[in-house]
């Protein structure tokens, strides 16, 4: 299937116009039109290099919400005109103990990124969502609910399960005293979750404009990080903090904040290593945890509950042309709160 969409050509390239073919449909697999990609940061990161090695070209983009344009001959989870969507893997092995508890996002030999890898047949380049069109096996991709709108759902198979996942794991319900550091594309969708579950929502964020914005997703407190010892007073407060923010923080401080056995869990991925006082943790038998997106039974529960809670990411809508911009603009942190690519301009 000839395919066209925006590429880099190399390391820290602009995005450029780029036409490339699709795998022909097989038995399993699903062929969609893509309506919207999400801009996640992981993007940026890895079109720049900034996590190692990369694959070239790549087409990035793994928050996709499209619809289903024609199925394989054995495909019985989507139809001709189904509503999908594809997040940040494509593939697993299947076989290991992980895929097997459908926590593809942690097998034993690796996902198969959505981009930036090559199939499980070691040789193809994986192309992402910033294009017109995708092809995916059936399993891995999941029913976007008729009553949400897809700009709004394309982030959702990221940041939305990226938030979803440990808010679940970690039993949050009515009552539980949550905290989420940072209120961008990560942090706004934990707000929005944590909110619905029923959980008392506190945001640390050092961006004091911000604070409107938190209490409209259903925060009940705002804490302007940025004011010398605003945290003081919340000591022992939290049964669950939700670490989204990427920069290089002390992160004891916050640890001070948990409740005993409770957990700060980390999200966001900071450009260096913590540096952690074990007192902090032995006092309170707290815990440091991290959490990766979602499997693929756990993504359609998270877009099931946000179809029941009417729950989507706040988005900006922007054509191909624009996404070098966008870029920077979300680097600078000048979004709210996620860009979204309109495919029809690719």
């Amino acid at each position: 299937m000839k395919a066209r969409g925006l590429a880099a050509l190399s390391a820290r390239a602009p995005l450029t116009t780029f036409e490339f073919e699709r795998r022909d449909l097989g038995p399993h697999d699903v062929a969609l039109d893509i309506s919207y990609a999400g801009i996640c940061h992981s993007d940026i990161h890895q079109v720049r290099e900034e996590w190692g090695a990369a694959l070239f070209p790549m087409v990035p983009g793994h928050e996709i919400a499209g619809i289903v344009s024609s199925v394989g001959s054995h495909v019985s989870k989507f139809k001709v005109g189904d509503r999908i969507g594809v997040g940040v893997f494509i593939d697993s092995c299947r076989t290991c103990s992980s895929c097997i508890a459908g926590l593809e996002q942690y097998c034993l030999e690796e996902m198969t990124g959505t981009y930036n890898t090559l199939e499980r047949d070691g040789k193809t380049i994986a192309f992402g969502g910033y294009s017109n069109i995708f092809v995916i096996n059936e399993d891995y991709a999941v029913h976007i609910p008729e009553n949400l709108p897809l700009d709004g759902v394309a982030p959702l198979l990221c940041a939305g399960i990226t938030l979803y996942s440990p808010l679940r794991k970690w039993n949050v319900t009515k009552g539980t005293k949550v905290a989420v550091m940072g209120l961008g594309g990560l942090g706004h969708m934990g707000v929005k979750f944590a909110a619905a579950m029923g959980a008392e929502v506190t945001v640390l964020s050092h961006s004091a404009s911000k604070k409107s914005d938190a209490l409209a997703m259903g925060a009940t407190h705002f804490v302007d990080t940025s004011v010398s010892g605003s945290l003081k007073n919340l000591s022992k407060s939290f049964d669950l903090i939700l670490n989204t923010v990427s920069a290089h923080l002390d992160i004891n401080q916050y640890l001070n904040l948990l409740k005993l056995d409770a957990t700060l869990v980390v999200i966001g991925l900071p450009g260096k290593p913590y540096e952690v006082n074990v007192g902090s943790l032995l006092n309170g038998r707290r815990r440091i945890a991290g959490s990766m997106i979602g499997g693929i039974v756990e993504m359609q529960e998270m877009l099931d509950f946000c179809g029941l809670h009417q729950i989507v990411s706040d988005v900006e809508v922007i054509d191909a042309s624009y996404a070098d911009k966008a870029y920077e603009r979300t680097i600078a942190s000048d979004v709210k709160y996620r860009f979204v690519i309109d495919a029809t301009t690719f």
